[in-house]
């Protein structure tokens, strides 16, 4: 089997130069955030060592510094993922408001534990360190989208209606 290695479109590549030229010139590693962020989303989901280096290569920066920023932000999926990502808070405002609770519910309801995905590939579960909604606890992220308040008839409704969606919600999808 040949190896493809990956390479961004014409079009993403002029949006990446376009990132980078925002920055003085030899700091160009300012971009890497966006450029990790438009590398996951067009490689599948998750970087590979090989999508990283690619990210490295284009940015003219050692692959350890894309590693390092890659493997420390949860943001970032380092092996495949589910369909819809599910983030749980679980600092310490989302934990007094239930957060355990409703990791707990989730993997009964899935069938998985934090940092797996089911079986038809739908669903991961993660949990994360604060999403910046403290007075709405516990809460979760799903996608560009934040659920607040959560009891499990709200998971139950939004598990039901991610199921019946063939694609996830973008941003301007609202799913309550």
């Amino acid at each position: 089997m040949a190896y493809n290695p990956p390479y961004f479109s014409e079009e993403r590549l002029v949006q990446v130069r376009k990132i980078v030229a925002q920055f003085p010139e030899g700091r160009q590693k300012s971009a890497l955030i966006r450029v990790l962020h438009m590398a996951q989303e067009d490689f599948g989901g998750h970087l590979t060592a090989e999508v990283m280096d690619y990210v490295a290569d284009l940015l003219a920066i050692s692959p350890i510094e894309v590693y390092e920023v890659a493997t420390f932000y949860t943001m970032f999926n380092l092996k495949p993922v589910g369909k819809y990502m599910l983030e749980v808070c679980h600092t310490g405002p989302c934990m007094l408001r239930g957060a355990d609770k409703t990791i707990a519910y989730l993997q009964q309801k899935l069938g998985i534990k934090v940092n797996e995905t089911t079986e038809d590939g739908f669903f991961t579960l993660k949990s994360a360190e604060c999403l910046g909604a403290c007075g709405y606890a516990p809460m979760m992220q799903c996608g560009e989208h934040y659920y607040e308040n959560l009891t499990e008839e709200k998971i139950d409704t939004l598990l039901d209606a991610w199921r019946e969606q063939p694609i996830p919600p973008k941003a301007w999808e609202k799913i309550d």
